[in-house]
C-alpha cells in the first residue's frame, strides 16, 4: 500500500503523509474531504467499495501480533475499547496466532493477540474503517519485531505465517451464517441487511443478488433478522455449531391500508448483470491482504 514511504524508509509516502492515519474516522472529524486524502488512500477505499470483502487483513512490522478493532477508544484513552463484534474479532485473531510459528508464545501479548486501543490508540486507521464502512471484518497482522526485515529473512517470514493465513481463510469460509434473501411474491433477491440481535453492526447483502455472509464466532446462540424497505423483516433462531449455516430468508411485501402492496425501491433487475456481477456471486468470502 506505501511503496514509496517502503522505499525511503519511512511510515509516511512520498507526501510524508501516515496512511495508516489518512482514512475517515470513527470518534473525530478527520479525513473527512475526500479530495485532500491521499492518493494511496483513495484507491483502498475505491477498490473496497468494488468488491464486498467479507474479511481482511494488512501486514505490518515492527511487532508480532495480531490486531483487531477498536484501534482508537472515544475519549483518546488507552483502554481496551471493544467494537460490537469483538468476540468473533477476539476468535479470528486468535486463529492467526495459534497457528503461526510462535506468536501465541508471546510475552507482551496473552495468546498473540490485542485490542488495538489497549495496544496504543490510533485515528483514521484502514482496520476500523472496514469494519464500518465496508463491513469488513479486518485484522491488523504484525508480522515481524523488525520494522526493515533484509531480503534473506523474508523466506523465513513466510514458512512462520502459511499456516495463519490459510487457517483464517478457511475460517472465513467454514465460520457464521450465510444466504440470499428474496420476495415471496416475485421471487426476486432483495439487497437488505443483515442484523444479529444484541450486536450493534449490520452487514448488508449483496445489492445484485442479494448474498451475505455474516462471521459469528462458533459454538452459539444468534438471532439473525432480514430487514429490506417495503417488506415486512423476518427473524430466525441459529445455533451455529463449528460449521458454517445457510439461512435464506423469504419476504412478505408490506401491505397499505389500501390493500396496496408497497414496493422496494432496491428490487434489481438481475437480468441485466455484467460479466463482473454474475462472477461475483459464485465467489466465496473474500480475504484481503494489503501490507503497508
Amino acid at each position: 500500500m506505501n511503496p514509496d514511504g517502503y522505499s525511503l524508509r519511512q511510515r509516511g509516502n512520498a507526501n510524508n503523509v501516515d496512511l495508516n492515519r489518512n482514512f475517515p474516522d470513527q470518534f473525530f472529524s478527520m479525513n473527512e474531504d475526500a479530495s485532500a486524502r491521499e492518493p494511496e488512500t483513495r484507491a483502498i477505499m475505491e477498490w473496497s467499495s468494488q468488491i464486498h470483502f467479507t474479511a481482511s487483513a494488512s501486514l505490518h512490522g515492527g511487532a508480532l501480533v495480531a490486531n483487531y478493532p477498536w484501534d482508537g477508544s472515544q475519549d483518546k484513552r488507552q483502554i481496551y475499547y471493544a467494537c460490537p463484534d469483538d468476540e468473533t474479532f477476539r476468535f479470528l485473531a486468535s486463529v492467526y496466532s495459534r497457528f503461526h510459528y510462535n506468536m501465541s508464545l508471546s510475552n507482551e501479548f496473552p495468546g498473540g493477540i490485542t485490542n488495538g486501543a489497549f495496544w496504543y490508540p490510533i485515528y483514521g486507521g484502514m482496520q476500523d474503517w472496514n469494519y464500518i464502512h465496508g463491513d469488513c471484518f479486518e485484522l491488523t497482522l504484525e508480522i515481524s519485531d523488525n520494522k526493515w526485515p533484509p531480503a534473506h529473512e523474508l523466506a523465513t517470514l513466510w514458512k512462520y505465517n502459511k499456516m495463519s493465513m490459510l487457517n483464517l481463510v478457511v475460517s472465513l469460509v467454514q465460520t457464521g451464517v450465510h444466504g440470499r434473501v428474496f420476495s415471496s411474491d416475485s421471487g426476486r433477491p432483495l439487497p437488505g441487511t443483515i442484523t444479529i440481535e444484541g450486536v450493534n453492526h449490520t452487514v448488508k447483502t449483496n445489492r445484485v443478488f442479494a448474498d451475505y455472509h455474516r462471521l459469528l464466532t462458533p459454538g452459539g446462540r444468534y438471532k439473525v433478522m432480514a430487514t429490506v424497505p417495503g417488506y415486512k423483516s423476518k427473524t430466525t433462531n441459529i445455533w451455529l455449531e463449528k460449521s458454517a449455516m445457510t439461512v435464506d430468508f423469504v419476504l412478505d411485501p408490506e401491505v397499505t391500508p389500501n390493500g396496496n402492496l408497497l414496493r422496494s425501491a432496491c428490487e434489481c433487475n438481475c437480468g441485466r448483470l455484467n460479466r463482473y456481477e454474475f462472477e461475483s456471486f459464485f465467489e466465496v468470502p473474500t480475504l484481503k491482504c494489503t501490507p503497508f
